[in-house]
């Protein structure tokens, strides 16, 4: 009970307190009433048009903000499926070209190849005419020489022997110059 005591002491000497402040600095309680009303409307004004008004400001603001990070998150996922998307094209795209050059390679040779084969003939086929006209050539020089070797004979033989050989005798000289420097086969 002492405790009760004390606190009733306390709060009595509380109240003396006050009532002491108010006269000393001329406390009116109806101006008091009159203040408490105007702070309470005041508060209500604030509250109604100020307050509320702020604060859904600041959620609006919030949810921005909300949206925002989740749109960050959204735009940051995008990228990295992006940079995926990127590696993937490239590295198809660097398979494609190494592919190109595999085959570029293959067809080069294989024209390289072929020309080189058509140069291959074309060069036989320049050498086998070559033989053929040198052999057409040689052919007929010796056709020429055996005829100029027999009309040399024949000359010979005329001034030799003083004699005018017939037509007859002419071909059988010839024929048998012919046949002596007729390389044998």
């Amino acid at each position: 009970m002492n405790g009760y005591y004390l606190l009733a002491n306390v709060g009595t000497e509380l109240a003396d307190a006050a009532k002491k402040t108010a006269e000393a600095f001329g406390f009116n309680k109806a101006l008091f009433l009159s203040q408490v009303i105007s702070f309470c409307v005041v508060a209500f004004l604030l509250h109604r048009f100020a307050y509320k008004p702020i604060l859904k400001v600041l959620e609006e603001r919030k949810k921005r903000i909300a949206d925002g990070l989740a749109n960050a998150d959204r735009i940051r996922i995008e990228l990295n499926k992006a940079e995926v998307a990127r590696k993937e094209i490239l590295e198809k795209a660097y398979a494609d070209a190494n592919l190109m050059i595999v085959e570029t390679r293959a067809a080069t040779a294989k024209v390289q190849e072929h020309e080189s084969q058509k140069a291959v003939s074309a060069a036989q086929q320049i050498l086998s005419q070559a033989k053929e006209q040198s052999d057409s050539d040689r052919e007929r020089m010796k056709a020429d020489l055996m005829r100029e070797m027999g009309r040399l004979v024949v000359l010979t033989t005329i001034k030799v022997t003083g004699k005018v050989l017939t037509a007859d005798d002419q071909k059988r000289l010839i024929d048998e110059v012919n046949h002596e420097f007729t390389p044998k086969k």
